[in-house]
């Protein structure tokens, strides 16, 4: 017989992973809010075509509606009037197209590379609204270039204002979109499904025409339309820095709930409210996924 001592294999050690902490998720969110701004800013046709719709329906429509409109507008540029609804429509179109990028990265494999990266999916969610949120709302400021061209003045203050708000409106429609993308796998699906929003909500936000006089049912439809809540308080904003006088109040009667104005607070309350808790069911999304 053989004397040879027989040679146990050594046992590996355990393999230990470092533990995650807070810090691990705020770093996840950051590269990825970085990663969208880079894909932004290096994709110039997409900025390029970002521009041409808005500035279709504020030259264009603006211009063709003001004909039928005649005096009905007591001598304020329809383009004026129109100038709020069309910045919320320069950013529900990057807003909602930043979340399309979701359905690509499960298409080619990368988003499931994110997902077993050993960070909260909380962290990836977040960092993808707040990046598509910044991109949204730089499309917009893009759009605010052209406000003297339509009879609004540059202010410091109102031009602010205006950016607030089309911050938060950019981060509840991203948040939708990637609501929309948490379960869609075919990018086709997605954008058929996103336009089944996106062209009433902006229809029935009151960007093209007053909030008064409306027979019941769009009543009623404008009052349960989020991107109502948006528009109407950087229309308000603007009026705020014209001298308009009562006309002012024909043009822009604000939001009503039967016979009270909802004030501008609770307004921006509610499109804050609805951004927060569709990122929070997004988020409950993506932790199912496989």
């Amino acid at each position: 017989m053989s004397t040879d001592a027989v040679v146990m294999p050594k046992q590996l050690a355990p393999l230990q992973l470092p533990g995650r902490t807070i810090w691990h998720d705020v770093r996840a969110m950051r590269i990825v809010w970085q990663r969208e701004l880079i894909r932004y800013f290096q994709d110039k046709p997409r900025i390029f075509v970002g521009l041409v719709q808005p500035v279709l329906f504020l030259f264009v429509l603006g211009t063709g509606l003001s004909s039928f409109a005649g005096n009905a507008t007591g001598g304020v540029n329809l383009r004026t009037f129109m100038f709020p609804g069309v910045l919320a429509l320069s950013t529900m179109f990057t807003a909602i197209f930043s979340a399309a990028s979701i359905v690509w990265d499960r298409e080619f494999g990368f988003l499931r590379e994110m997902l077993v990266a050993p960070i909260g999916r909380g962290a990836i969610v977040t960092g993808k609204c707040f990046g598509g949120a910044t991109v949204a709302t730089f499309q917009g400021m893009l759009i605010l270039v052209l406000a003297p061209a339509v009879g609004v003045p540059y202010n410091a203050v109102l031009m602010l204002t205006l950016i607030v708000y089309l911050l938060i409106l950019s981060f509840a429609l991203t948040a939708l979109g990637v609501l929309l993308a948490a379960r869609i796998k075919q990018i086709q699906s997605f954008f058929a499904l996103t336009q089944l929003f996106l062209m009433p909500m902006f229809f029935l936000s009151g960007g093209l025409y007053p909030l008064r006089n409306l027979p019941p049912w769009l009543h009623v439809l404008t009052r349960i339309n989020p991107m109502t809540y948006a528009v109407d308080p950087m229309r308000r904003a603007v009026f705020a820095h014209l001298s308009l006088g009562p006309v002012a109040s024909t043009l822009n009667p604000g939001v009503t709930w039967g016979s009270w104005v909802v004030p501008i607070p609770i307004e921006v309350l509610i499109v804050i409210s609805l951004g927060v808790g569709m990122l929070w069911v997004a988020i409950l999304q993506f932790r199912r996924a496989e």
